[in-house]
């Protein structure tokens, strides 16, 4: 595919005035810089510096080293080679002089998953007197946004997730009560093999926790590490994939709650309807505010999620943010749902999608989340699966 293949120049043309910006300055170097991939389109095996320049007015202009001058053959553009340091200098310095370029930065390392060009990089192009600002609304804007191929495959993958998870969930269950022993791997493996199934994939391992093992957010299970499932202990389950190829789609991200037993007890029944308010909060806050075009950032959706789970006096237990962005990587660049471990305010635009992800950890005991997916459309909020979650499933 042709380097900017599609790009909306047009549209950066405007979105550059808006920032006050003269271009916008892309910088990659092995894979540093995610957006850079994303809006340009496969560079090569990136061992040396790139630089981009998209300006407002004119011809893209591209700074490559020489021996990586065959993947922008197709560049719609002008293409400057350099070799050595001092090449490299010479051309990049008469691009950015007097200039304000957007890069991928962010002011105080506030939002990292934004903050991707080097500050040497940053020290160098100030050197040559450009102004650096941040390139934020551009990356919500030409990177974050999904296609409408991408929607299409991130429903397939969310509903055929929201059938595999309760399916592995009741299996669990069922065979626990027959006296077999299941593990945490062995669910694992058999939510991977119902992916494969699916004609889907996914870059890691699902993650399948039982019991106080539950209550850690980033639990990996390995066999013979593993916990085996009791009676009344809660299950939790989050999965993602994706259509092939992996890191060229939009995956679908969920989370799954379940209970080995009749009936949990008041505890869980209590944080469970706290998670689910709070994750139902955050879809209300963006339903309310859409219709009217009222401005809403990941920031406010946030805290109108943790505002629940604050009212519940569990504020203490919810130790991450209530979501993050997803593109075509599952922890993408646009906008996180964030006033938490970051203060990410940037505007929600039409076409980024995310996770709404609300949790509660009891350490030594259990632990509950809830995640759905949001995808906002023109109209307003879509959300994935469809049917999420309502009741914690008992099996």
């Amino acid at each position: 595919m042709p380097l900017l293949d599609g790009f909306d120049f047009a549209a950066l043309t405007d979105a550059l005035g808006a920032l006050g910006a003269d271009a916008w300055l892309l910088y990659n170097f092995r894979g540093v810089n995610p957006v850079a991939g994303r809006v340009l389109g496969p560079t090569g095996m990136g061992t040396r510096r790139l630089f981009v320049l998209l300006p407002r007015t004119g011809a893209p202009v591209a700074v490559v080293h020489r021996i990586e001058l065959q993947p922008l053959a197709g560049f719609p553009g002008e293409v400057r080679p350099y070799a050595s340091w001092r090449e490299l200098h010479t051309q990049v310095e008469p691009l950015v002089r007097g200039r304000t370029v957007a890069m991928e930065v962010s002011a105080r390392d506030a939002v990292p998953y934004l903050d991707r060009v080097p500050y040497g990089v940053v020290q160098l192009l100030e050197s040559f007197g450009a102004q650096v600002v941040s390139s934020a609304p551009l990356v919500t804007r030409f990177a974050a946004r999904w296609s409408a191929a991408e929607l299409e495959g991130h429903r397939r993958a969310a509903e055929a997730l929201a059938a595999i998870a309760p399916e592995a969930l009741a299996w669990a269950g069922s065979e626990t009560a027959r006296g077999a022993e299941v593990r945490e791997a062995a669910l694992q493996l058999r939510v991977l093999e119902a992916i494969e199934r699916a004609g889907l994939v996914t870059g890691e391992p699902p993650i399948a926790a039982f019991g106080p093992n539950s209550a850690l957010p980033h639990y990996e299970p390995h066999v013979g590490a593993d916990l085996r499932l009791q009676a009344g202990q809660v299950l939790l389950l989050d999965l993602w994939a994706g259509p092939p190829p992996v890191r060229a789609s939009v995956f679908a991200d969920q989370t799954w709650m379940a209970f080995a037993g009749r009936a949990p007890d008041a505890e869980v029944r209590r944080v469970w309807e706290a998670v689910r308010g709070a994750r139902d909060a955050a879809v209300t806050l963006l339903r309310e505010r859409w219709p009217a075009g009222a401005p809403v950032s990941g920031a406010e959706v946030d805290d109108a999620a943790r505002g629940v789970i604050r009212g519940a006096g569990l504020a203490e237990y919810f130790v991450h943010r209530t979501g993050h962005s997803i593109d075509r990587d599952l922890h993408g660049s646009g906008p996180h749902i964030d006033n938490f471990e970051t203060a990410d305010t940037r505007a929600l635009m039409p076409g980024v999608g995310f996770s709404v992800e609300p949790g509660v950890y009891l350490p030594g005991r259990f632990g509950v989340r809830s995640e759905i997916n949001v995808f906002l459309s023109e109209a307003g909020p879509e959300v994935t699966p469809q049917s999420p979650q309502q009741d914690l499933l008992l099996v």
